[in-house]
């Protein structure tokens, strides 16, 4: 395809990192809808980004837009023309609105009568021409979740726009977006080469601003910021501790990355390394330096932005800024091992959990009373249960310490430091550690019972009391994070935590009976539901069809395990063999016909040899589902279950179920009744769409 390169830049102050990956995101794929949209060809987009830009480059830019042919339906064709067979006002309307004479009408019957239509043609425009109010819709179409106002102009944007280019080819096209109009000047690095860079061409675009100290590519960034990070750690014989987050962040924080490493007192090593790490990268973007043995070594990594000449006295600045931060954190933590752990339990009665549900005091105490009566229901060892109901006890304590203060993020994990310093149980601190995992999809549950216990009941009380309170998530709003809650019990659960969720919520709701005023039947059944929609999306997420979820889950959803046992071996059976088809016809109308009011006793005496038949396998088929229930050996079950198809295909050939003879037709709607218990023990064979 021949064509023109388009280069579009929107020039800023400042951008957040995260404003510039969304407006990477959405130009991607707004651009290529804008571009198939107004029918102009192009052989790929590209969308390059920093932190003082935002740019387009479009390869192969057709010269002009395709030319269009359109078929446009109007009124009847009675309507449209009188009985003399002139056009009315109808026909002439229709026509002064397609830009036509109404002697391009035409009329066409097709299925529902005859109708006037006209064809259009429109021939494509020059690129030129479109391109201006093109781009500016694009720009003006990005959505922000913060955006500002400047100056006396209308336009949103995170940061203020202070440039526009944009050229096809050799031309400038004269786009306006936020008060400006585009030319062929971009600016290069704010303090290595901050001078008006102009461009000739839009090809020179990267090769040009490389030249004025920019990596626009933020790909390209990021690959020569990793190399250094790593060149500078080999250097000083260590390791980066490089947090894919934190990473991506810096990418977006310079333009031209030079990377240097600067140093704090040892003294600060005292101080858990999660503190300096959390202070280092968090909240400064440095990258902590491990020494060759894993532990911390007291050096960071810093990527600046200013000129590489300078990089000594910035790094001095820098080790002046992590002085006063580590000296800080060393501070708070001082102050805060100084005191047990226990002793922070009486501030947590001023901390609001929530208006209508009192202070974190009163979830603690419910947490732990929830612990004990979920250790008694999953059958935990006595030490596993004292360690849960200590750790439940001391979880939340150390939210009011400084240390958690000042790094919310380390929520937990100073509560084991602190936990330990006060004597308590390796077991305990772990446990006061992991509760609040898992915190995000693919982290792992905690690593012990007793802290598997502590997280679900943390978990629990947070989804149940807000139900209770009548704020559970609408929409896509979930202010609490009730969804994420409800997803770690259930992973938690599938991972060996024998949980039953109607217990779990019934045992959850009885304290909050005393906090607030709420229906218990219709909160409860609220909730179990909140939790089956979790739950479908995870076994659906795993490979399962809808219909099998769905036939599960109507007969096994208290249990997660085990509706994921009974997943697993059903979408198996259902791969491998071709009886559950006619398995789960049979099933469902042999529910329709039967009538569990009758019972499921039926007389052998006036049955027929098919009537036998099914019974006879039936009573073969109880014999050993029971026990394959127990055992949860389920493809064993689903196969007793296949060995039916026979019988009960036989018994509805040839049997009449609804006999005028009321003590034959009840005899055989007894039978069916056995039949249908017999399946409804494993799943709802009726939702299963063969």
């Amino acid at each position: 395809m021949s064509g023109r390169q388009l280069v579009f830049e929107v020039g800023t102050e400042e951008l957040p990192s995260s404003a510039v990956y969304s407006a990477i995101e959405q130009l991607q794929v707004a651009t290529p809808e804008a571009l198939d949209e107004a029918r102009l060809a192009y052989e790929s987009v590209a969308v390059l980004a920093s932190p003082r830009r935002i740019a387009v480059l479009v390869s192969g830019l057709a010269e002009r837009q395709a030319d269009a042919v359109t078929v446009a339906k109007g009124p009847s064709a009675k309507v449209a023309f009188g009985e003399d067979g002139q056009p009315t006002q109808a026909a002439i309307g229709f026509a002064r609105g397609k830009g036509v004479d109404v002697s391009a009408l035409e009329v066409r019957a097709d299925e529902s009568g005859e109708y006037v239509y006209v064809t259009i043609e429109t021939s494509g425009k020059a690129t030129e021409s479109v391109l201006p109010d093109l781009l500016a819709a694009v720009m003006e179409g990005l959505e922000w979740a913060k955006s500002q106002r400047w100056g006396s102009g209308t336009a949103r944007f995170p940061r203020p726009v202070r440039w526009l280019m944009c050229l096809y080819g050799t031309d400038v096209v004269p786009v306006r977006f936020a008060g400006l109009e585009a030319g062929r000047v971009t600016y290069g690095h704010r303090f290595l080469k901050p001078g008006p860079v102009e461009l000739s061409a839009a090809w020179e675009y990267t090769e040009r601003l490389e030249a004025a100290c920019v990596l626009v590519d933020h790909e390209v960034r990021a690959r020569v910021l990793r190399e250094g990070i790593e060149a500078a750690a080999a250097e000083h014989g260590g390791r980066a501790v490089v947090p894919e987050k934190t990473f991506a962040e810096v990418v977006n924080l310079v333009e031209w990355p030079t990377v240097a490493v600067g140093t704090f007192d040892e003294e600060f090593l005292d101080v858990p390394r999660e503190m300096l790490e959390s202070a280092m990268g968090k909240h400064q973007r440095y990258f902590p330096l491990e020494r060759s043995d894993g532990s911390l070594a007291n050096r960071f990594i810093v990527a600046h932005n200013g000129a590489p000449g300078q990089t000594e006295n910035i790094v001095r600045g820098h080790e002046r800024v992590i002085r006063a931060r580590l000296s800080d954190a060393a501070f708070f933590y001082r102050e805060d091992v100084a005191r047990p752990l226990e002793e922070w339990l009486p501030r947590l009665e001023s901390v609001v959990f929530q208006e209508k549900l009192g202070t974190v005091a009163d979830k603690v105490a419910r947490i732990e009373r929830l612990v004990g009566r979920l250790a008694d229901l999953v059958g935990a060892p006595a030490d596993e249960t004292a360690y849960a109901v200590r750790a439940a006890h001391l979880a939340k304590a150390d939210l009011v310490t400084n240390c958690v203060v000042e790094f919310t993020d380390l929520q937990g994990t100073m509560g084991r430091y602190f936990a330990l310093a006060a004597g308590e149980s390796p077991e305990v601190a772990q446990a006061i550690e992991e509760h609040y995992r898992p915190r995000f999809a693919g982290e792992e549950p905690p690593s012990t019972l007793a802290g598997r216990l502590v997280a679900i009941a943390d978990k629990a009380d947070t989804i149940c009391s807000i139900f209770a309170a009548g704020m559970a998530p609408k929409g896509t709003s979930d202010p609490f994070a009730l969804r994420r809650a409800a997803i770690g019990i259930i992973q938690m659960a599938l991972s060996g935590t024998p949980v039953k969720l109607d217990a779990l919520i019934e045992e959850t709701l009885a304290p909050l009976r005393d906090v607030v005023e709420f229906d218990p039947d219709a909160t409860g059944a609220a909730i179990k539901e909140f939790f089956v929609g979790r739950f479908e999306t995870i076994l659906r997420d795993r490979g399962h069809a809808y219909d099998t979820v769905d036939a599960v889950l109507a007969v096994a959803a208290d249990d997660p395990a085990d509706a994921l046992a009974r997943c697993e071996a059903l979408t198996n059976f259902r791969a491998s063999s071709d009886a559950m088809e006619d398995l789960s016809v049979a099933f469902t109308r042999a529910r329709n016909l039967s009538k569990p009011e009758f019972g499921r006793h039926a007389d052998r005496s006036i049955m027929v040899a098919e009537e036998l038949a099914l019974a006879d396998a039936l009573d073969a088929a109880e014999a050993s589902v029971g026990n394959l229930l127990d055992q949860r050996v389920y493809s064993a079950l689903l196969e007793t279950y296949a060995g039916l198809r026979g019988p009960i295909d036989a018994f509805f050939e040839s049997v009449l179920v609804m006999d005028e003879d009321t003590a034959k037709r009840e005899n055989r709607l007894r039978l069916l009744n056995r039949f249908v218990g017999l399946f409804e023990t494993f799943a709802d064979f009726g939702r299963l769409s063969g």
